[in-house]
């Protein structure tokens, strides 16, 4: 799900109403210390409002900015770890914010502020403060509510999407086995034609099944991947290879349904194969995880397609198994990383 910021017409909105709300007090403060006495109604007063309400202002924009957009745009920290810090950055504001209006003040209004009127400063910016911090979790929370709702109604249409496709393209599996059995009996002198035809009749099988479930093995998978692959040798022959080095303590935990068998397809799509540059696939397990690797020699024209296939992949991920697929592509090597899980 890609990150939404809030509105800066609702932060800004927000900031100007609560730097109006806290100047008010302000006013009846002055006049019921007797304050008035220095500074009278007169340019001098205009010139501490408007000092106070600009930077009541700023405080309140940058404040909301850090708590409903900043801390949640860029690191993906755990909550308890995120609001330590947050907080931690809130109170270097505060503190930075008084120590600069102190500063200017005196520059700006040409007056001195004595030590009541510190005092009510300070304590009107801590609970200004407060009232950002929650008013801008509370901002955050209603935009991602609405960014699942949004998302959720698009999983909706798109799962409706599927199954209309599923009905228009549906066909009998009874009759493409039949067919496919008339074909092996009429090939069944080519040994290899015969293989091939009985590795694509499991390939269809595999994939009728593999619709019911959202989770497969991997010894599942990777015997449908044994299937495929001998579809890509028939074309590539030695041009083509592929390693499986997959320890037994893998094999019994789950992944998505066609996860590996996309990824070769996807490397054997995008990189070029010949007999100067044949291409190497190689999987291997690691860190609870398995690994998909090619190097990449890009093709200079493309074989058609979706350009669909990673995404959905990784969509498929964040939904089934609430993780991330890695992508990686360093030292020239295209790497993806597959998280498995255990379920049974």
């Amino acid at each position: 799900m890609s990150f939404t910021h809030v509105k800066q017409s609702s932060i800004i909105k927000i900031a100007l109403l609560l730097s109006i709300l806290v100047s008010i007090p302000k006013t009846v403060f002055l006049y019921e210390s007797g304050s008035t006495d220095q500074l009278e109604f007169t340019g001098l007063y205009v010139a501490d409002l408007a000092y106070r309400f600009v930077f009541f202002l700023v405080f309140s924009w940058c404040v909301l900015q850090l708590n409903a957009n900043v801390g949640y745009a860029k690191y993906a920290w755990s909550t308890p770890v995120r609001m330590g810090v947050m907080m931690l950055i809130n109170i270097a504001v505060l503190i930075g914010t008084l120590s600069l209006f102190e500063f200017l003040y005196p520059h700006v209004v040409r007056s001195q502020m004595n030590a009541q009127d510190k005092g009510f400063l300070a304590f009107t910016y801590l609970i200004l403060l407060l009232s950002l911090f929650f008013i801008g979790r509370i901002l955050r929370l209603q935009v991602d509510r609405q960014e699942n709702r949004v998302e959720n109604e698009h999983l909706k249409q798109q799962s409706l999407q599927n199954e209309l496709m599923a009905l228009k393209n549906q066909i009998d599996p009874h009759f493409l086995f039949n067919s496919l059995n008339s074909l092996t009996s009429l090939i069944r002198g080519n040994e290899k034609a015969t293989q091939f035809v009985k590795k694509l009749s499991y390939m269809y099988r595999y994939i009728l099944q593999s619709g019911e479930s959202d989770l497969v093995s991997v010894k599942d998978e990777l015997k449908f991947l044994e299937s495929y692959t001998y579809l890509i040798l028939t074309r590539y022959r030695d041009r083509f290879s592929i390693a499986i080095d997959i320890e037994e303590a893998y094999m019994d935990l789950e992944i998505p349904p066609l996860a590996l068998q996309l990824l070769v397809e996807n490397s054997v799509k995008h990189n070029e194969i010949s007999g100067t540059h044949p291409l190497k696939v190689h999987i291997f397990s690691k860190d609870g995880a398995l690994f998909v690797e090619n190097e990449m020699r890009l093709r200079k024209t493309f074989a058609e397609g979706t350009k669909n296939g990673l995404q959905n992949l990784k969509k498929r991920y964040v939904l089934l198994l609430r993780k991330e697929l890695t992508v990686s592509t360093e030292n020239n090597i295209f790497s993806v990383k597959l998280p498995l899980i255990r379920t049974r």
